[in-house]
């Protein structure tokens, strides 16, 4: 590890070009107009991260070389100009983007329905740093007795899951859910459609431990999708209903074919996961009288990490096992190669600079 040198900190560097990336002595950037500066206490490694390394993203305007990293906590360490309403220590957790103030959907303050949103650690530094930058209008404050560790997750692996089933999913009471794909995503999904009182909630997914894993954070069974009689289990499991909604958390054309397949009339399928595969909702005469809905999801609101980190103070949510481990900024290569390799099945290992 290289001598620090005043006003430089330890970050990750991906290069577009290349596709590596490596940790390294950056300086500390300067919070601009409306921004803070914030000392990254966790940062998590999410599948998309794992996306841009592997190349899946490299259509997208991805800076020459950039810091990794969405789902970050940390304190306040500097305020920019004109920042208002907090202060240095301040414990606080980043949106994962920043609208681009210049669509009409912005011009007109609806920031929320940005067109052209700017993605951190895609289009702008993200956490993988002792140092991050953010929007002072982004920020939400981490309640007292929230651990920040659990904190770090909410500003994606928890409120992406959030906004798929209260948003975009709008699941009632009492409906029946399946999830496809009971991951870091999946998890939180399983835990989030309990909450808002879906019954029953069915886990799909190939491994055993992972399904076993799904009935411990609220799933009321666990199916292998591969099973011939998957359909027939779903059946009985709903009384013949089959499901209200289904999330497709993998992404691939069997899982989002399948999902569809075992909606009742009138479901609802929401693509949350991605990939390069195509998919289909079969022939139009069958899907339209059907009355299936395909729906796809990306992101959330900024006011909904309030909204989990609310639940988290009063125990509402138990994110307790969604920490599956904890790496050093230097041992950020191996934090990757477990999520990348599903070691130990892990719902989210974080940074911790």
């Amino acid at each position: 590890m290289a001598a620090r040198t005043a006003g430089t900190m330890r970050a990750q560097r991906f290069r577009k070009a290349t596709r590596e990336w490596a940790v390294e002595e950056v300086p500390i950037p300067e919070p601009g107009p409306g921004e803070v500066l914030i000392e990254v206490a966790y940062c998590g490694i999410c599948h998309s991260d794992l996306s841009l390394i592997d190349g899946v993203f490299a259509g997208l305007g991805i800076p020459d070389v950039v810091t990794q990293g969405h789902e970050a906590s940390g304190t306040i360490a500097a305020l920019g100009p004109g920042v208002t309403g907090w202060q240095v220590g301040d414990p606080v957790i980043p949106a994962a983007g920043r609208p681009c103030f210049a669509c009409d959907n912005c011009r007109h303050a609806r920031f929320g329905e940005c067109t052209d949103l700017q993605l951190m650690a895609f289009a702008y530094d993200g956490g993988w740093a002792e140092y991050t930058v953010a929007l002072a209008a982004g920020l939400t404050r981490v309640p007292d007795g929230v651990p920040m560790d659990q904190a770090a997750i909410l500003a994606d692996a928890v409120s992406t899951p959030y906004g798929a089933v209260v948003h975009t999913g709008q699941v009632r009471v009492g409906e029946a859910v399946g999830v496809w794909g009971v991951g870091g995503v999946g998890t939180h999904i399983v835990q989030l459609a309990r909450l808002v009182g879906a019954h029953p909630i069915i886990a799909l997914d190939i491994d055993e431990a992972v399904r076993k894993r799904s009935l411990d954070v609220g799933a009321d069974a666990a199916i292998d999708p591969r099973d011939a009689d998957a359909a027939e289990q779903v059946a009985a499991l709903t009384g013949g209903r089959m499901l209200d909604v289904a999330f497709d958390v993998v992404g691939l054309e069997a899982t989002f074919e399948h999902g569809l397949a075992l909606l009742r009339q009138g479901g609802r399928l929401v693509s949350v996961g991605m990939s390069g595969e195509r998919v289909s909702v079969g022939p139009t005469m069958e899907f339209a009288l059907s009355r299936k809905q395909v729906l796809g999801h990306l992101g959330y609101e900024t006011a909904d990490i309030g909204v989990l980190a609310r639940l988290l103070a009063a125990g509402r949510l138990d994110l307790s096992r969604s920490i599956s481990g904890v790496v050093a900024l230097d041992d950020l290569a191996e934090g990757i190669r477990r999520l990348h390799e599903h070691d130990g099945n892990p719902i989210r290992i974080l940074v911790q600079p």
